[in-house]
């Protein structure tokens, strides 16, 4: 074993019983004297690999999130200092870096609110902070499916979608509880003081072990598909970047038949089935009887956001962790035979969402699920007939 191996082998291993240590409630500075020296030399990818082996280990991302922030005082220096090959300007990575330095600029501003005690530009502030959605989804749809293709070492991708949703939830509260207050109380103060430190915490973990990491592992190709599906999603706090990328050239296209699908109750080309999905006022998602996403159709207004980098992603990873375990209980429904369809509602955006699964089989053979959402907000209106001559 070399030198380097051996270094970096004992480092991941002080780090890990450093870390469990804390989750264990040990005294920290004792913790500090027996690993200080060795993990004063750690790298943003120890970092995730150490995170891996917790959560392999069965402790939860609940558990990680509340104690992350001991490990990371301990260690911020060491990854504040380490060396990479920061991104160009017009780098994808770049465009999330300078949302992050955009986010800190109004977490300030709302520091200079809270001092002055402005209820009316904390406001503001906190609207303009809703931008940070933008941010969430190209993080969890784009960036994240092109790093679990790469990254040995990808569940930790998981535990900082479970922050971004704390962030959300925290978002969503205060924006609740500006709505009631007429002046600034210690309750005002202790829900932005959490908001503070989820959202520094965010930006922190960012910056220093994914961003690094992630510019060390996708090559050119990956963030050039990152920067053209960017485009669709949008960006927080930044003007929208000039991106001039094809993802595919329409001379590399194969060429496919014109009815490509055939069966007895009709022939269709591929620009007709394409066309036909696409126009449904529906969205439909296909996951696989190996639980990969394979398809999702466009249409023009989307419920939930979709990206071609989730194309073969475990669908497991297009969920947060504190509800991978529903999706799981379904699929695992719908394998056994137990169930055929599962069915939700929501209210989203002003409208009325259902959400449906259906098994999918052949020969009593299970061979995927299919996704079905649909604004049913004027279907629940509908009363009485309007038959066809009534079109108008």
């Amino acid at each position: 074993m070399s030198d380097f191996v051996q270094k970096q082998v004992e480092r991941r291993e002080h780090l890990l019983k450093f870390s469990q240590g804390i989750l264990q409630g040990k005294d920290g500075k004792r913790l500090l004297k027996k690993y200080g020296e060795s993990i004063q030399n750690i790298t943003p990818h120890d970092m995730i690999f150490m995170e891996e082996q917790q959560l392999k280990m069965g402790i939860s991302a609940t558990q990680i999130k509340e104690k992350i922030e001991k490990v990371m005082n301990v260690i911020y220096e060491p990854l504040r200092n380490y060396k990479w090959d920061k991104p160009a300007e017009d780098h994808a990575l770049s465009h999330f870096m300078q949302e992050n330095e955009q986010l800190k600029l109004i977490l300030q501003k709302m520091k200079k609110n809270l001092q002055k005690k402005n209820l009316e530009e904390l406001n503001q502030n906190l609207n303009k902070l809703l931008q940070i959605e933008k941010h969430f989804l190209r993080k969890e749809n784009i960036l994240f499916p092109y790093l679990e293709r790469v990254w040995q070492n990808c569940r930790p991708l998981a535990v900082m979608w479970s922050l971004d949703d704390d962030i959300r939830m925290k978002l969503k509260w205060l924006k609740k509880l500006l709505k009631k207050k007429q002046d600034f109380d210690s309750d005002l103060y202790k829900e932005i003081g959490e908001l503070f430190f989820l959202m520094y915490g965010m930006i922190f973990k960012e910056n220093l072990v994914v961003f690094p990491v992630a510019m060390e592992t996708l090559s050119e190709s990956h963030w050039k598909k990152i920067a053209a599906q960017s485009k669709e999603i949008g960006y927080s706090f930044i003007d929208p970047p000039e991106i001039h990328i094809s993802l595919e050239k329409p001379e590399n296209r194969k060429k496919v038949n014109l009815t490509d699908f055939n069966c007895e109750t009709g022939r269709l080309s591929n620009m007709q089935i394409e066309s036909i999905f696409n126009n449904l006022p529906i969205d439909i998602t296909f996951i696989d009887a190996n639980d990969e996403v394979k398809y999702f159709s466009n249409p023009k207004d989307r419920f939930f956001p979709r990206s071609p980098a989730i194309i073969g992603r475990k669908v497991q990873n297009c969920h947060p962790p504190e509800s991978v375990h529903m999706v799981q209980k379904i699929l695992n429904s719908f394998k056994t035979g137990e169930k055929n369809e599962a069915s939700f509602h929501i209210q989203l955006k002003g409208k009325f969402v259902q959400i449906r699964y259906f098994a999918l089989r052949k020969n009593d053979k299970y061979i995927g699920t299919l996704e079905v959402s649909q604004d049913v907000t004027d279907i629940r209106k509908l009363n009485g007939e309007k038959r066809l001559l009534d079109w108008d």
